[in-house]
């Protein structure tokens, strides 16, 4: 009998920010896959940058030690029109990661359009139908899934980082295209050749 706790995996995504910052864990079990926690971190009433630095560590470390996920996924930095709102998303991103190599987690970075690509098949997705599509995903309630749309950036960044791992481990399961045809012929569709006619020609 296969040992399902050993094929478990937790990751923790994370969706930076300064003001707030969003948080996601989820557990994948084989097929199965279910959120252990899902939040916010919000500093909004902490003026200094520096001291909200610093609880998004302690908060980090918190989280990681409750919950011990294996990797984290976390928003890849870009650069947008404000340079102080980047660089100040920059930070706290660098806060996270350092928390989550402090405590040997393996860190993935995704571009927020990747996610979105991943998860509504639309790269250029609003914050809300990324919501929708998760709620549908985890057959949950959208209202039960908390205020802020932080934490369901979160949730998306743990579940795009899933879909990768799932898809690449679907990759090296099959060494040729015969071999996947074989095992999955429900999901390969054939389409008829045309056929070939032979050409007409006309007498002179």
């Amino acid at each position: 009998m296969m040992d399902n706790k050993q094929s478990d995996l937790v990751i923790m995504g994370i969706d930076p920010g300064t003001n707030v910052l969003g948080y996601s864990i989820i557990r994948s079990s084989g097929r199965n896959l279910s959120i252990e926690a899902m939040g916010v971190i919000d500093l909004r009433k902490c003026a200094d940058i520096y001291l909200k630095l610093g609880r998004i560590h302690q908060n980090m470390l918190r989280l990681i030690d409750t919950f011990h996920p294996d990797e984290l996924a976390i928003e890849s930095p870009f650069f947008g029109k404000n340079i102080q709102s980047a660089i100040k998303l920059g930070r706290a991103q660098g806060v996270a990661i350092a928390a989550a190599i402090e405590r040997d987690l393996a860190v993935h970075e995704y571009p927020p359009t990747k996610v979105k690509l991943a998860i509504t098949g639309n790269g250029s997705a609003s914050k809300e139908q990324v919501a929708g599509m998760l709620a549908k995903i985890f057959k949950i309630d959208q209202k039960s899934m908390g205020p802020f749309l932080d934490a369901t950036d979160a949730l998306a960044m743990a579940y795009c980082h899933h879909t990768q791992r799932t898809t690449i481990v679907s990759a090296r399961e099959y060494s040729t295209w015969s071999a996947f045809v074989k095992s999955n012929p429900a999901r390969v569709t054939h389409h008829p050749g045309k056929k070939k006619t032979k050409p007409q020609h006309s007498d002179p």
